[in-house]
């Protein structure tokens, strides 16, 4: 009886293996789902702060160019009345905010690349995120399935003892129904 209890205990360890294997898959599924989702979200706070980011450098050259437009004028001024140290003191105000005007029109044009860069790839991996979240979907299923059904059936072939003894339970059980 040793043997058949030993055997017995070694279905159900393989059937609770099988389960384990399952639910580690169906975790590791549910992580890989939780870290798309947080990329994902990385990515929609990332254009957000570009934008952000944009909208800040038009404000401020806004307020650049209507500076620079005063200074011109400014400039424009002392050199039609002849003051030409006056003029050199406007330029001197006038030529650093030209450059740092430059230089956030080429920011906001790289926060703009940046930004269509990005929205493609997440518009790609949204897609990719919805394929995930669909297959960890089917994967709890399939999971829950098994955990429903318990341990799995499995089919253990008889044993030679065991073979013997129906064989002489039937010609017992034969023998007898012939007699009667």
């Amino acid at each position: 009886m040793k043997f058949f209890d030993r055997l017995g205990t070694l279905v159900k360890a393989d059937a609770h293996g099988v389960l384990e294997q399952l639910e580690e898959r169906t975790l590791l599924a549910k992580q890989h789902l939780r870290d798309a989702e947080l990329e994902i979200a990385r990515k929609r706070a990332r254009i957000e702060a570009l934008a952000d980011e944009a909208r800040r450098s038009d404000e401020e050259l806004r307020r650049l160019e209507q500076e620079m437009q005063a200074l011109d004028a400014d400039v424009g001024l002392a050199l039609g009345g002849g003051k030409e140290e006056l003029a050199r003191f406007g330029l001197r105000r006038l030529l650093p905010k030209r450059r740092a005007a430059e230089s956030l029109r080429q920011r906001r044009a790289q926060c703009d690349d940046e930004r269509r860069r990005l929205a493609e790839k997440l518009e790609a991996q949204e897609v990719l995120l919805e394929e995930l979240r669909r297959r960890v979907r089917a994967r709890l299923a399939e999971s829950s399935a098994a955990e429903a059904r318990g341990a799995l059936v499995v089919e253990v072939p008889a044993a030679e003892e065991e073979i013997e003894l129906e064989l002489l339970r039937r010609r017992r059980d034969a023998a007898g129904g012939v007699a009667s």
